[in-house]
């Protein structure tokens, strides 16, 4: 940021009085620009096929990672819910109809600003299609998913609690909630 959203006027990086952190701020009116995490939402959609349980998988068709998969997901949007979120954008990247069930993970990402949150879904049918922002669409078995070829480290380490615990849910157990964190690989 290099001005002010309020007066125009060029901002400075300092730290305000009250804070801790440094800011852009804007010397002439006095505004503090506030910048905080993108939230990136989005759904695992499964479907049961003949006792195996399927996962929608999105090539991507953008920047970044084109061409390689990921779990249907995108930025939040200001006035909706995460929810909301989750099922809006597995509409319009993978064109699927899902009914969504609780929140099963938070990936933390610091380095990049963002916190990504998958929600367990069921595919309502198979009339999915995919969208702009998606080169192909299909469903993954476990053994299926291509993991070299899988987008971002917050996708598979999604997938992999995911298949960890339906093996525990086919053997009585039950879905987990997962936290975790990903932090930029340190350079050498």
């Amino acid at each position: 940021m290099k001005f002010c959203s309020q007066c125009a006027h060029p901002v400075v990086m300092q730290i305000p009085a009250d804070d801790t952190r440094e800011r852009h701020v804007c010397l002439s009116c006095g505004t503090i620009h506030y910048q905080n995490p993108k939230m990136v939402v989005g759904s695992i959609p499964v479907w049961q096929l003949h006792g195996e349980t399927k996962v929608l998988l999105c090539k991507r068709a953008i920047e970044p990672r084109h061409g390689y998969w990921t779990l249907p997901a995108g930025f939040m949007e200001n006035n909706e819910t995460t929810s909301q979120a989750a099922q809006r954008e597995t509409v319009e990247e993978a064109g699927a109809n899902i009914e969504l069930h609780e929140l099963f993970s938070v990936m933390n990402v610091p380095h990049v600003n963002q916190v990504h949150l998958f929600y367990r879904a069921t595919l309502l049918d198979l009339d999915y299609l995919a969208g702009t922002e998606s080169l192909e669409v299909s469903l993954f078995s476990e053994h299926e998913i291509p993991w070299n070829e899988i987008a971002f480290p917050t996708v598979s380490h999604t997938l992999k609690f995911f298949f960890e615990d339906l093996a525990m849910a086919k053997k009585g157990g039950s879905f987990n909630f997962h936290s975790f964190d990903i932090f930029k690989p340190m350079r050498a």
